[in-house]
This record gives structure tokens, sequence and C-alpha cells, in this order.
């Protein structure tokens, strides 16, 4: 008999497939909801940093920026003229006092990011207001950000001090064009002219301020080769340079790496999914058993088969894989609007074909894999053996099947490994999962073997739920991976949010100080002291010399000839903080070397972060070259210390020997533990003998972190809800899979006198103890691989809720047996009359 051709398979294969998908849907629910997840991660990710890296120009205030801390740029100005516009800014914390008793929510003043700027101000983009337009500013003229104006319930009119000087608030800014470029701050902003930023008294030697200077090239100037010879020839003094095309690198940075994560985390729901789609053709084919059997009677052979039901499959397949790209694309403007200001920029919509293209493959290659093998059995198994089926099933597939399936797969993994940006976490991330699901095949193996041996219950219900471990056609394996996954991922979720809380609500609040001061002159070191000590009695004070360094080489190998900056050093091309001392700083501890005496005054001494130095790959002995205020200094590392991060106090990574430091203009830092009721006294007291310095509550930038943790955790958890979607689908296919043998198992019983109650109880023992036995080995794997989120992936402390883990993992274990047991109430109401003539 010939073949069947494409048309005429098609034809069979459309009137035997059902309008509304019967016995396909989960098939199409499993592909959709991997697709659309994978494809709206990616645009999302996508329209975010095409959109940082259109607005690059605007972002970063020029085409390229000149950056230094704790001082200005001074006659070198003219070498950046000669390149083209020029605009300098300089930007520090600062307290802002509103004047006439104007007090925001009881407050006298607030920590604010005052900037100030010039007439050339902004060089691209517009900053505007929200009422009128943006001029240079006079010298006694403020436009500030909404924030400020609701914190201290000022608007347009008011006064405002900060420093030695007073000003009016001329405007509320509705938009600040290169606030992304900014970084990170600590408070709203505020901006004012160049002149009038001098009329505070906030720039003295030692205080800590940023000064950049923006440059507008020609049209047609290759800005990053410019920043390349500006970086050479200037490379002694500290200058940190970007280009429009890297505007906010770590905001491009953090969505890249987020937008990888969360898209292995759909990668793995969508692997996940794909054994649901297994378990869900694998039960269709079980309905189609009659049909497939007497096609082959009347002489179909296997190729026709399996053309009829692929074209059915791939028909449900493609229209899921479309509808999950098409919902994928629309989703991210959604997600953009419903986020608002969290994102550091807000791309409208566009059509990312990479993304798209990707997760339809993932698609294509997932359906492929997981579709194929019960195919093939429909396809290689004679008409006699699919009849017996149901009593005696064949799991075997052919070697052409094999090939294709582990081609599928290695497919799978090349594209995951050439998308990534890390193809190592990424194939670490792709293995853990493989891993899992080859852990709990083979566990499920083991039950079905142990329950095999193991002697018969007395009790009838208690020896049919044990036999249904191990009978022919027992979908144990399938169960326990389904179960399995589903109360895994129910542990990973809970360990994730109670440590991302923890790392706050535990760390954090006990070690914290009060108040953070900035910017005290260090020759009114001993009057500040002496104030603190009047105004709070008993109050902890830990006060350091503060200045800013920049790494030029180590060892012998310096920064500006680097290729690639090593993995891990984020120190390195930026000024970082610096401080000296004669005794070791709290919150460290010393593990190599010796700390200097207490009267040293030989050649310059530094002690390092072990850590650092580690990436570095240097140690004690070696030397170390910083550029401090535009001069370079070769200190030699006395000493490796490992810091304590979590202790919220000031933590250095370099701490040179006072002889070092103690000469060059600086000022000095503290931390204050004391009586919460004595914050505001403090506060009051230190900014009226110390106009210039800034004082933080700690509570504030525990409250911004806090922000910061929660949006992770939301991210986190809508990534992880599908995964968790993907695993309950899994159980649903494997219930669906063992349909047609439970219903068998049903009427037998019923015939011979069992109640429905008595075959529910049976199925109930039998979910309930793979569960039991599924527990250990859930909270086990996902415990893993929370601590593997929360200490590899975000380097954050693992203090997970015990109690709320296993109330997860109780409450995912009533979850999934309830699902079990909803899926077998149809089979109560079978009839054994009926459903005799039909199996």
């Amino acid at each position: 008999m010939n073949a069947l051709r494409w048309g005429a398979a098609w034809r069979i294969a459309r009137r035997d497939l059902h309008a509304g998908f019967r016995g396909l849907r989960l098939l199409f629910v499993c592909l959709f909801l991997g697709v659309a997840t994978l494809a709206a991660i990616g645009s999302l990710t996508a329209s975010i940093t095409q959109e940082l890296a259109a607005r690059g120009r605007t972002l970063l205030g020029g085409d390229i920026e000149i950056a230094m801390m704790q001082r200005e740029i001074g006659p070198r100005i003219a070498e950046l003229r000669r390149l083209g516009i020029v605009s300098e800014t300089i930007r520090l914390r600062a307290m802002a006092r509103a004047l006439g008793g104007q007090r925001g929510n009881a407050r006298e003043a607030v920590l604010t990011e005052l900037k100030g700027v010039d007439r050339a101000y902004p060089l691209y983009g517009t900053l505007t207001l929200k009422q009128g337009r943006y001029a240079p500013l006079d010298p006694d003229k403020v436009v500030i950000g909404e924030a400020l104006a609701d914190r201290l319930a000022i608007g347009p009119g008011a006064r405002l001090r900060y420093g030695e000087a007073d000003f009016t608030v001329s405007g509320i800014i509705g938009d600040e064009p290169d606030r992304v470029g900014e970084g990170f701050t600590l408070g709203p902003v505020a901006i004012v002219s160049m002149e009038g930023l001098r009329r505070t008294g906030l720039i003295q030697p030692g205080s800590l301020y940023d000064s950049k200077y923006r440059v507008r090239l020609p049209a047609g100037s290759d800005a990053p080769a410019l920043r390349e010879q500006l970086e050479k020839a200037n490379a002694p003094l500290g200058w940190s340079l970007k280009d429009h095309t890297r505007a906010a690198p770590g905001a491009n940075r953090f969505f890249e790496r987020m937008g990888q994560f969360l898209s292995l985390i759909g990668l793995a729901a969508l692997v996940i999914a794909g054994i649901g789609v297994s378990n869900g053709v694998s039960s269709y084919i079980a309905q189609k058993r009659s049909a497939i059997a007497t096609l082959k009677v009347l002489g179909a052979s296997g190729g026709d088969i399996a053309r009829i039901y692929l074209l059915q499959i791939a028909a449900v397949g493609a229209l899921a894989i479309t509808l999950g790209l098409i919902v994928g694309a629309l989703v991210p403007p959604g997600i953009v609007a419903a986020l608002g200001d969290v994102l550091p920029v807000r791309p409208g919509f566009a059509i990312h074909p990479l993304p798209l293209a990707t997760s339809a493959i993932y698609g294509v290659l997932i359906a492929l894999a997981f579709t194929l093998p019960p195919l093939a059995r429909a396809r290689t198994q004679p008409a006699a053996a699919i009849f017996r089926a149901l009593v005696d099933p064949r799991l075997t597939i052919d070697r052409r099947t094999a090939l294709w399936v582990a081609g599928a797969a290695a497919a799978l993994i090349a594209v995951a490994l050439g998308t990534s940006r890390e193809p190592l976490f990424s194939a670490a991330v792709l293995g853990a999962v493989a891993g899992v699901l080859l852990l709990l095949l083979a566990l499920g193996w083991g039950v079905s073997r142990l329950a095999r041996r193991l002697p018969r219950p007395r009790r009838p219900l208690f020896r049919l739920a044990l036999g249904n471990l191990h009978r022919p056609g027992a979908q144990t394996s399938a169960l326990v991976v389904a179960l399995g996954l589903a109360l895994t991922l129910f542990v990973t979720l809970a360990g994730i949010q109670t440590s991302l809380a923890a790392e706050i609500e535990r760390t954090v609040p006990k070690k914290a100080p009060n108040l953070f001061v900035l910017d005290v002159p260090s020759a009114d070191a001993q009057r500040f002291r002496a104030l603190v000590d009047e105004t709070a009695p008993g109050a902890a004070l830990n006060v350091v010399p503060a200045l800013r360094a920049t790494i030029v080489a180590y060892g012998k190998q310096r920064v500006a000839d680097l290729k690639e900056v090593p993995e891990g050093a984020w120190f390195l091309g930026r000024e970082r903080g610096a401080t000296y001392s004669d005794v070791l700083p709290e919150g460290s501890d010393l593990v190599a070397g010796q700390w200097w005496p207490k009267d040293y005054a030989g050649p310059p001494l530094v002690s390092l972060d072990a850590e650092a130095a580690k990436v570095l790959n240097i140690g004690v002995g070696d030397t170390l070259t910083v550029s401090v205020l535009g001069r370079e200094i070769e200190a030699r590392i006395a000493s490796l210390r490992k810091i304590n991060w979590d202790t919220m106090g000031f933590n250095y990574i370099m701490v040179f020997s006072p002889n070092t430091l103690a000469a060059a203009p600086h000022s000095v830092t503290a931390t204050i533990t004391m009586d919460k009721a004595s914050e505001g006294p403090v506060t009051r007291a230190l900014l009226g003998a110390f106009p210039g310095a800034s004082v933080i509550a700690v509570s504030e930038v525990i409250g911004q972190v806090s922000s910061i943790l929660d949006q992770m955790a939301q991210a986190i958890v809508a990534a992880a809800s599908i995964a968790i979607l993907a695993g309950i689908a899994v159980l649903v296919g494997a219930i669906a899979a063992s349909r047609q043998s439970r219903a068998y198992d049903s009427v037998i019983l019923k015939t011979l006198g069992a109640t429905r109650w008595q075959v529910l109880g049976t199925q109930a023992l039998e979910y309930g103890l793979l569960a039991a036995i599924l527990a250990l080995v859930s909270l086990l794997l996902g415990m893993t691989a929370a601590w593997f989120v929360i200490v590899q992936v975000f380097d954050f402390g693992w203090a997970p809720d015990w109690t709320r883990v296993l109330a997860t993992l109780s409450g995912g274990a009533l979850l999934t047996l309830g699902i079990g047991l909803a899926g077998s109430l149809p089979l109560m109401a079978l009839r054994p009359a009926r459903a005799l003539r039909t199996l």
C-alpha cells in the first residue's frame, strides 16, 4: 500500500482534530505559557537596553564625559574645549532646609543631591519644569525635584537654605535629562547655577563632590576613539571617562543580567512544561488508541500514523507558539506602565525580532523533544501491542527518534548558550534543571522497585495504593517528577523570598547605626566629637577620615593597559573611598600580614580587602599604586582584611598608614549609634554647627534598599510563578496520561463492590505516600536552588525563614494533592456497564 501524501494526511488530521483541541489542550497551554513568558522577558529587556543605547547622549549629557572626585579639572578644561562644546556640573550631597517656618513632615532638613550646572547645560535633551520653561538660573535661584517639594511641603516661591546661602525655588523639575547617567542617589535632586553652588560654601578642600565635564563633539566624530585617547593621555590623573555608547553601564549591566536570569527561569519553566507536553500527547495518543490500531489493521503504515498525528500536534503547537509570541510582544508596554518610575527609562512599543525568534525556536525545539517519543511509539508498535498498551505498555522508542530528540536537546542547549552573556552561568542553570529531572526520574524508578519488594499490607486500601505504584501501566515516575517539581519550586520560591526579606529585616536593624554624617572638616573633628557627646551622652561614635582614590596599578600591571577588567574587580576604573588609620578599623578582621605601629613614619603602606586582593591575584608585599587628587602614590601591601559588609558602617577596601594621606586635603565622616529619640536633637545641633555637613538617617537608606530588594523579589516571583504553573501542568499531564488505566481500575473495583469513596481513598493514599517521600527530597533540592540564587547570583546572605519554608512545603503538598484528587473525581462518575463497553 502506498504511503499517504501529506495533503491526504492533513485532511484526515483536520477532520479528527476537535475544534476545542480536546485532548491537546495541555500541549497548547504549556507551549503558550512558556513561549509567552520568554518572549515577554526578552522583549522587555531588549526594550530597556535599546532605549538606554538610543538615548545615550541624553542620558550621559554629552558625547564624552570626564568625571573626577574632590577636585575640579582646572586649566586642563582648555584641552576639552578644543574637542567641542563643554558643559561643567558639580554634584554633592547636601542638606536642604526650608525657611520661613516650613517643615515638611516636621523635619527641619532633608538630605538631597545638590547639582550645580553651567549655562551650557544640558548639551543634549531638555530640562523640563512642571510649570513654565527652564532658563539658566540666577545665583539665588533653585529648581527642585517633585520628591523634595513633597517632603518639605513647598512650591515655587519658597525659600531654601544650602550651607551658607539662601535660594528661592523657581520651579519643580519635570524631567532631568541626564538623571539615569548620574547613577544611584540617596535623596531628591535640586539644581542651582555654578555661581549659586559656590555661594553655599560647601565646596571646601576635602569635601566629597563629583565634578563632571561633558563634551558635545562635532557631527561625525568617533566618541569611543576619542575617549580611549583621553584615557591613555591622562591615565595618571585618575579621570573616569565614559562615552555615549555606554552612558549608563550600571543600569545596562543590571537589566541585562536580570533579563538573562529571568529568561533562564522562563526557559527552565518551558523545559518543565515540556514534560507536561509529553504527558499530554501521551494521553491524547492513548485516547486515539483504538483509531490508531484500526488504521493499522486496515493497512496504514507507521509513517501514515506519524504524519496524521504529527500534523495535528504541529497545528496546535504552531498556534500556541504564535499566540505566545503575540502576547509576549504586547505585554512589555503594560509592564512598563505598571512599574512607573521604577524603570530608569520608559521605552515605547516596539517589535524586537531577536527575542521573539529565540522564544519561537525554544518552543519548537521543546515541542520536538517531548512530542516525538509518544508519536514514535504510536508509529512503531504493531496493532496488537497498541491494544495491550493499557496493561502492558511499551515505553521504548526507535533509534531514529532517539537521535531526533538528542538533536533537539543539543540545539536547545546551543541556542541557550549562544545567546547568553555568561555561557557558564547559563550552562550551570540548565545542567541543574537537567540534573533535577534525572534525579526525580531515578527516584520514581526506585519508588516503583521498592513498592514491588515491600510486603503487602493487610488493609485492602493500603494494599491497592501500594500496588498502584508498581502495577503494569503505573505512572509512578511521571507522578514523582510532577509532584517533585511542583514541591521543589514552592520551596525554592519560599527560600528566595524569605532570604531577601531577611537581608534587611534581620541583619541590618541589629547592627546599623542611627546616623551617617559626611563632610565634616577634618580640622573640626574634635569639636564634632564634643558636640555629639554633649547632645547625646553615651552615643557610640566612629569617626574616620574620608578621601577618594583610584587604583592605577597593582603589582606590575597598569590598569590602563588591561584589555579586560578581571571578573569581580568592581573597584577598578573609578575613584573609590579610601581612608587612613593607625588601628584596625571596626568591622574588619586581619587575615594576613601585620598592622603598622601607631607611630609608623616609613614608606607608604596599605591594608587591602582580602577579596579584592584575591581578584587581583596580589598579596602581602606586593605594591598598589593609587591616584589621590591627581597624584600617584605607590604603597606596599602590609596586610589583608576580611570586611564585614553587613555592619552598615564605613567599610573601605583600602586603608592606608596615616603618614601616607594625613597631609592631603580631606574631610571626616562618622557613624553615630544612639537612642532613636536623640536623632532629631543631634541632627539639628550638627547642622547648626556644621552647615556644610550632610546627615543621613540610616532608616532612609534601609528603606531604599528594601524597595530595590522588593522589586527584585517581585520580578523573581512573577517569573517563578510561571515555573510553578508549568510544574502544575506536568502534574495535570501525568494524571491525564494515566486516566484510562485508572478508569479501568476504577471500573473493576466498582464491579467487585468498592464504593466511590474507597476508590478515591486509594488514590489519595497513593498521592499522599508519594508526597511524603518527596517532601524531604524537594526540601533539599529547593533550598539548594534558593541558596544558589541568593548567594551566587545576588551575593546576599543566606538566611531563610525555615518556618515559612516548611509551611510553604506543606501548603504546596496539600495543593498538589488536591489537584491530583480533583483530576480523579471524573472517574468516580463512571458507570461500570457503560465503561466496560468502551475499554
